[in-house]
């Protein structure tokens, strides 16, 4: 059958429409699992006796662990939607994406600003950093979607 639009069997394409996803949900499946892998990294690091200290994200409390699991949220929403899962009407994807986004960088500016009292020895480290790079990432991946649902 030749001009027949059936995919071919033995691959899932990536798109729902069996086309190349776009560049706003290629950028939230990346900046997702950057940012829940950034969680896992150290957010502050100090100087002990003799050793250097370094306390991951998720060992920050409750907001590193809400952090990676926002992270795993961004990437099961391209995923859910790439395998044909549809979301209400009334709730766009890219909305949601930017929520995810946001609450994410609020979040990582809270331990930014705020060291927990445990760490009182600590310094922020590069993790947090790039927890922060990923979260925005992940507003602006949000918003290359709505310019692309338009």
């Amino acid at each position: 059958m030749e001009g027949s639009s059936v995919p071919r069997r033995g691959r899932l394409a990536f798109a729902g429409s069996g086309g190349v996803p776009g560049l706003g949900s290629r950028l939230t499946f990346l900046f997702g699992l950057l940012l829940a892998v950034s969680a896992l990294t150290g957010w502050y690091t100090g100087e002990g006796e003799g050793t250097t200290v370094s306390v991951i994200g998720w060992h920050t409390g409750t907001l590193g662990k809400i952090v990676l699991f926002l992270g795993l949220a961004a990437v099961l929403l391209v995923v859910l939607r790439e395998v044909g899962v549809d979301l209400p009407e009334a709730v766009p994807e890219s909305l949601l994406t930017i929520a995810i986004g946001s609450v994410a960088t609020v979040l990582v500016l809270v331990r930014l600003i705020s060291i927990p009292e445990e760490f009182f020895f600590a310094s922020r480290g590069v993790g947090i950093w790039l927890s922060l790079v990923f979260a925005i990432g992940i507003i602006v991946a949000g918003l290359l979607e709505a310019s692309e649902e338009l």
